[in-house]
């Protein structure tokens, strides 16, 4: 269990190499992973109920600890990515298909990856966790909501159907994982070593899936979806930074919120664009799903250069 546990830690480490890795794979021998297509639902169930795994009433109580904090960041995920989104489409006139798959993926919660980030910037991660928990449990009722009121002028959206989507693939999982660390604590503790392992193992095969499923699309177009996908995520993690200095966060509490702003649960994108629109509207998740978890430890490292109030007050104390 030990090796297993070690295994799982250097994975995640190595999260975005092993995403990029087998992207690249899926995009030039897409035989390989064509497979794994019917199986994008429930790959984005484990994830999610992995997720519900390690919540804890400790996160919830945070939301009531300190509400104002939390808003600002649900409200910030929910305005400015798909404001981004929107304004993204329109601008550079992008093909329906493609302008409802940047939309959906800027409307989706945030990622369980930023928690990582959080802590790998020195932010605050209580905050990060906080903010992702409440953005996915709205996610049901919000999602569907802002990709209906934004991308409707492209394409036809069904809300009620999209709803009924993510309570299968995101809240009756998360409701699961919740239970079931409840009704077994100890042999759960022992299961939640190896989670990361599984979590990127199945985005892995999710990435590869929609790579593979596109190969096509993606060669004739792949570079421009790629460029508005770097462009969507670089002013999310610019502007959730700006909002929390507006709005008079510390510093840490920025780093926190701009890492929650700008990284999205791509997972889900892809969900509910393979469900409800096409392969093409998948892809710009995907590529986010790629991207994010370069721009992510770039971030992070970044972000470790700048000095959270508690560190600049104890260097300027005398010795």
């Amino acid at each position: 269990m030990q090796a297993i546990a070690r295994l799982s830690q250097f994975v995640g480490k190595t999260f975005a190499l092993w995403v990029l890795l087998f992207a690249v794979l899926a995009f030039y021998a897409p035989t390989l992973f064509k497979g794994i297509g019917p199986f994008i639902v429930p790959l984005l169930g484990i994830i999610m109920f992995g997720m519900g795994l390690t919540l804890s009433k400790d996160d919830f109580k945070e939301v009531a600890r300190r509400p104002m904090d939390v808003a600002i960041g649900v409200l910030g995920q929910f305005i400015i990515m798909p404001g981004l989104a929107w304004v993204l489409s329109k601008v550079l006139d992008l093909p329906p298909e493609v302008a409802v798959g940047v939309i959906l993926v800027g409307c989706c919660p945030g990622g369980t990856a930023s928690n990582v980030m959080t802590f790998l910037a020195r932010g605050d991660v209580a905050l990060s966790v906080a903010i992702t928990s409440v953005t996915t449990l709205l996610a049901p009722v919000v999602t569907p909501a802002l990709i209906y009121l934004l991308a409707s002028q492209w394409l036809e959206v069904s809300a009620s159907a999209m709803f009924w989507s993510i309570v299968q693939v995101v809240v009756l999982p998360i409701a699961f994982g919740v239970l079931a660390q409840s009704l077994l604590r100890e042999k759960v503790k022992a299961a939640v070593s190896v989670l990361p392992l599984v979590s990127v193992a199945a985005i892995v095969a999710i990435v590869a899936a929609v790579v593979a499923g596109n190969q096509a699309r993606i060669a004739t177009s792949g570079l421009m979806i790629f460029a508005v996908v770097v462009l969507h995520n670089g002013l999310g993690l610019l502007l959730g930074y700006w909002l929390g200095k507006l709005t008079g966060m510390a510093v840490s509490k920025r780093k926190a919120l701009s890492i929650e702003v700008g990284m999205q649960n791509s997972g889900l994108g892809v969900a509910l664009a393979t469900a409800h629109f096409s392969p093409l509207a998948a892809v710009p998740s995907a590529i986010f799903s790629v991207w994010h978890n370069i721009s992510g430890p770039l971030v992070a490292t970044l972000f470790q250069r700048f000095r959270n109030e508690d560190e600049a007050t104890a260097s300027n104390k005398p010795v």
